[in-house]
């Protein structure tokens, strides 16, 4: 009887996060920038990467940082961020952090950038087997 009680706490308490975590992420902008690099210039970009970081992070509405590469094209990664709205975005976009570190990135493209601010529609999560 104890397991069915645990089971059950466990499963309400999945339900309330979810519920709770869907809701505060599809309140978020979420911005993701394709960046194709030189074949070169990937370890540059890693630096100024690595350089700049924290201080976006820290930057007023950014929830979220991530940086991804391409399973098949080394060269073309992608930034992941969570933004409270789209003026904290906007706000970071026109902020000297950005200008500085957009004028060091840029000279190392191989193609044009492209971004997408998205919303988040539907999250679908598999359910844990015990």
């Amino acid at each position: 009887m104890l397991g069915i009680f645990k089971n059950c706490i466990r499963f309400t308490l999945s339900i309330s996060l979810l519920i709770q975590n869907r809701y505060l992420c599809s309140m978020k902008i979420k911005r993701i920038v394709k960046l194709t690099f030189k074949e070169d210039q990937i370890k540059n970009f890693l630096l100024i990467f690595e350089e700049s970081k924290s201080l976006i992070r820290q930057m007023d509405g950014c929830e979220h940082l991530e940086l991804w590469q391409s399973t098949h094209h080394k060269n073309v990664l992608f930034t992941y961020s969570f933004w409270d709205s789209e003026d904290a975005l906007n706000a970071y976009r026109h902020s000297d952090l950005f200008k500085q570190t957009w004028a060091k990135t840029k000279a190392l493209f191989s193609d044009k950038p492209q971004a997408w601010s998205v919303e988040m529609l539907d999250m679908a999560l598999t359910p844990k087997q015990d």
